[in-house]
């Protein structure tokens, strides 16, 4: 049988740098926590539901989720399925563009409903995609060189992201009417993704293991009950996460909250954008190698530190070099936590179905960011910023002290990761 070698590994490094460049790239367009609550803004969306975008994005990501890890249980062309499922993201994406550069928005009542459903359908999209491209990672690396491969995988798709956000300053800044400029945006945001999804196609993939019978529904719901009750350090890391949720509104809040503050002009989304991704890229790559060393937790911890300083420097904000702080520390919060989450949810796994990990961590999760976001939404509408502010520093504290000292991490863990008995042991 064909053997999955480190060669093969470094061949699937190389074009998965050019699929996330082109990914950063075109996000950069569309991103969650500066472009998407500023354009629902201009277009006169409620404060609520602008600063909202971050949170709501993860809870659209989620409800797919575990639907789709169970009916992919049996994908024989991991490959194939990894292409098809992107293409429900560049429908969407298309209509966007299209929308807003051609069709005279300006003439509709409440424009911003429409990009909002737009934004909605994106989201679900997304988290369409997520399990099955878990699990096509998962086919084509090596475990013992993972978090080199996401560290710099998400490395150059904040290079992208960087190249992205100057152009996007630019586009901002021309002479183009708004919003037809943001529609250009998404409609380079809409080639970039199908740009970064043909290069799947070169990927090598690990030969696909028998598999004696046909994993059924029912195989997949006793699996993943067994998974809830008797993995102890998993859930561990749950509850850790669930106040690391109070995250999500902040990216979102941060931009609403400082144009409030400081009035500054849309364009800025570039600056934040370019901010942002310088800090993102080299914190990944740098907790890549640290994770593949250390283990991952350590990179996650990291994550959650960086949101805890984004809220402490917007308590503290004097002027415009504070909120460019803010959003560097939101970058290396961003870029920390993308490649420690996915080796976790790998090193959690094991030998387990890695879709189920993955649909179970967000799924979990995602009542959780909707308290968070209509409690915090609650208040941003009786103006009560610092309040808001305070409340997520302290579930962010919270969420260090308990990774920190609860969750081992799983790859140095000598405890047997499944207790029969679950929480009573």
């Amino acid at each position: 049988m064909y053997e999955f070698t480190l060669k093969d590994h470094h061949h699937n490094l190389r074009y998965n740098l050019v699929h996330e460049f082109f990914w950063g790239f075109g996000i950069a367009f569309h991103t969650i926590y500066a472009v998407v609550p500023l354009f629902l803004r201009t277009l006169g969306a409620p404060e609520s539901i602008a600063m909202s975008s971050a949170g709501l994005f993860n809870i659209l990501i989620a409800l797919p989720m575990l639907a789709i890890a169970a009916l992919g249980r049996n994908i024989h062309n991991i490959k194939r399925a990894v292409i098809l499922v992107h293409c429900l993201i560049l429908v969407v994406l298309f209509l966007m563009g299209f929308t807003f550069t051609w069709v005279n928005i300006n003439t509709i009542d409440s424009a911003w409903i429409i990009y909002f459903i737009y934004f909605l359908l994106y989201g679900l999209s997304i988290g369409v995609v997520i399990p099955v491209w878990a699990e096509f990672l998962n086919k084509t690396t090596l475990i013992t060189e993972r978090g080199r491969f996401f560290g710099l995988g998400f490395a150059f798709n904040s290079i992208g992201s960087f190249i992205g956000g100057i152009a996007l300053r630019t586009l901002l800044d021309s002479d183009i009417p708004f919003p037809k400029n943001f529609g250009i945006g998404f409609l380079v945001l809409f080639i970039s993704i199908a740009l970064g999804t043909l290069v799947f196609w070169f990927y090598r993939v690990k030969p696909t293991k028998n598999i004696s019978r046909h994993r059924t529904i029912k195989d997949f719901m006793s699996e993943t009950i067994k998974i809830v009750t008797g993995h102890r350090n998993f859930q561990k890391y749950l509850l850790s996460r669930i106040f690391f949720c109070a995250s999500l509104p902040g990216m979102g809040l941060y931009a609403v909250y400082c144009q409030d503050k400081f009035n500054f002009d849309i364009s800025e989304a570039g600056t934040f954008t370019v901010l942002n991704v310088i800090s993102s890229g080299t914190t990944s790559y740098l907790v890549g190698k640290m994770g593949d060393r250390w283990g991952h937790k350590s990179g996650m911890m990291i994550a959650y530190t960086a949101h805890f300083s984004a809220v402490i420097l917007a308590l503290n904000a004097q002027n415009m070099y504070w909120v460019y702080a803010i959003f560097i520390t939101i970058g290396a919060g961003q870029g920390a936590f993308m490649p420690s989450a996915m080796n976790l949810v790998y090193d959690f796994a094991g030998e387990r179905d890695t879709k189920t990990y993955m649909a179970l961590t967000d799924s979990f999760l995602a009542p959780f960011v909707v308290f968070f976001l209509f409690g915090i939404g609650f208040l941003i509408q009786k103006n009560n910023y610092f309040l808001v502010l305070n409340i997520l520093g302290g579930c962010l504290l919270f969420s260090i002290i308990l990774l920190h000292f609860l969750v081992q991490d799983p790859r140095h863990s000598k405890k047997p990761a499944i207790y029969a008995d679950g929480f009573s042991s």
